[in-house]
């Protein structure tokens, strides 16, 4: 939702700004592991390797928001450093392996229950109409399961939905098959436009690596428009709880039957 991860070399000054952390034993089992703590709680930086490439870690948690940076020293002497920014300390950062989670994706075990984006070559998209199809759960609730569909948030669902015309509230098992083909290539458009535009920032904590904010919500519909007229149809926008958040539609272009 927010962060990023930055990738540079390291010079010596930067090198010697970082402390190295004891008990990494590469001959005895491969695996790093590595513990800091900032006075309010510890995280853990683990990963296995099959062969001698990096042969020292090192882990800060000083600057503001920078959760942990990692400094990886390469047997040929080369030093890079690998800064996790997050400033919503939702995350987390690991180092593994990368497996095969049953549909040809090679992905890191921790993360292999995440379903492909409907972006990615792996989306099964029949297969996903299939799923929402035998579900009561509203179309909305689909879109967000990460298990099901990656990559949608609250603001591209409801962007999504009012493209395809499909009221957020509907069960997914009284969606028309075309509909859902429909709903699925929207959020295709939605992520394209996004991504085009940088994401959807609305704060300074939501930036690329070079600093710079997304400007997508200047080009929303529907999500934060309560009140204001439809862009289709004319219709005022209206607003309605969704679990903890809100869902924004447009009641004459997403009729609820």
């Amino acid at each position: 939702m927010s962060g990023q991860l930055l990738l540079r070399d390291c010079d010596a000054a930067t090198r010697g700004s970082l402390s190295p952390i004891p008990a990494v034993d590469w001959q005895r089992d491969g695996v790093i592991h590595a513990q800091a703590r900032d006075g309010r709680k510890a995280d853990t930086i683990s990963g296995e390797f099959g062969d001698d490439r990096l042969s020292r870690v090192a882990l800060t948690l000083a600057e503001p928001h920078v959760r942990a940076r990692l400094q990886l020293m390469r047997a040929d002497g080369r030093a890079i450093e690998l800064s996790f920014v997050d400033q919503r300390v939702f995350g987390r950062l690991a180092l593994e392996p990368l497996a095969d989670d049953g549909s040809g994706r090679q992905v890191p075990g921790s993360v292999a229950a995440i379903a492909p984006d409907p972006l990615e070559s792996a989306f099964d998209e029949a297969a996903v109409i299939a799923r929402m199809q035998a579900s009561r759960a509203s179309i909305k609730s689909l879109l967000l399961d990460q298990r099901l569909v990656s990559g949608v948030g609250n603001i591209y669902a409801d962007e999504s939905l009012w493209r395809a015309r499909i009221y957020w509230a509907r069960a997914g098992r009284g969606i028309a098959t075309r509909a859902l083909h429909r709903l699925l290539a929207a959020v295709r458009e939605v992520f394209a436009e996004s991504l085009s535009q940088g994401g959807t920032s609305f704060d300074s904590l939501y930036i690329n690596v070079n600093g710079e904010s997304g400007y997508f919500s200047r080009s929303l519909t529907v999500y934060g428009q309560a009140d204001r007229p439809c862009p289709r149809c004319g219709t005022l926008i209206r607003r309605e709880r969704f679990r903890s958040r809100s869902s924004y539609y447009c009641p004459r272009c997403q009729r609820s039957r």
